[in-house]
């Protein structure tokens, strides 16, 4: 019998339309290039390459491979990750080290890659991962904050535009197969047809106002 409660993650992810100055500047980003083998229906296999030194500015032309191509010494972190469907927060995510060598072999060589920039800011009670996307999937920020047991009575930046936990086309293994360039029209009108939302199904929201 597998003991596998220390591999489920939960987490709440909120889309961003800015991620403040002031807050980029507290850290430089680790630099992130990962590539998805399996992704479908939530089921996701990964093998992440993480740099803490390079700088690359993400724009619409950023190019997974090549980023690995032209920083493959800096890339002194490698993983490989099985991922299960998300589940109101909840999602199995079994993680493990691997040499950052192969890594970057898996990654030339096969699957489906995405590049961001990962900025890691501590805003009152939680620490946040503020994802910058590079690429077909520029110019998304996506905010995430985890814990070890569901995340209630969060207080929610006040740079998150809107929560995107529920929705699958925001997990990183979808936007590998479908970027943000090509759902970002229909997300923007569904957006500003509805409004924001925040689920209420993790106990009361709060909301950090600016400069608090």
């Amino acid at each position: 019998m597998f003991d596998d409660q220390g591999d489920f993650e939960y987490e709440r992810r909120f889309y961003c339309r800015e991620f403040p100055v002031e807050l980029r500047d507290e850290n430089p980003p680790a630099l992130i290039v990962q590539s998805y083998y399996v992704h479908s229906d939530n089921f996701a296999l990964r093998v992440r390459l993480q740099s803490n030194t390079a700088t690359v500015n993400m724009t619409d032309e950023t190019d997974a491979l090549a980023v690995v191509d032209r920083w493959r010494a800096s890339f002194t972190q490698a993983f490989v990750t099985v991922k299960g469907p998300m589940a109101n927060g909840t999602r199995y995510e079994a993680e493990r080290s691997i040499n950052p060598d192969i890594a970057i072999e898996l990654v030339r060589r096969g699957g489906t890659p995405l590049v961001k920039n990962r900025y890691s800011v501590w805003l009152n009670e939680d620490g946040w991962s503020i994802d910058i996307f590079g690429g077909r999937n520029h110019p998304l920020i996506v905010a995430e904050v985890e814990r070890s047991s569901p995340v209630t009575e969060l207080e929610i930046p006040w740079f998150c535009t809107t929560e995107i936990t529920a929705d699958p086309r925001f997990a990183n293994d979808a936007l590998a197969d479908r970027p943000f360039a090509d759902l970002r029209s229909d997300f923007e009108m569904e957006l500003a047809a509805d409004g924001p939302r925040f689920s209420k199904d993790f106990g009361h929201n709060r909301h950090i106002p600016h400069h608090s």
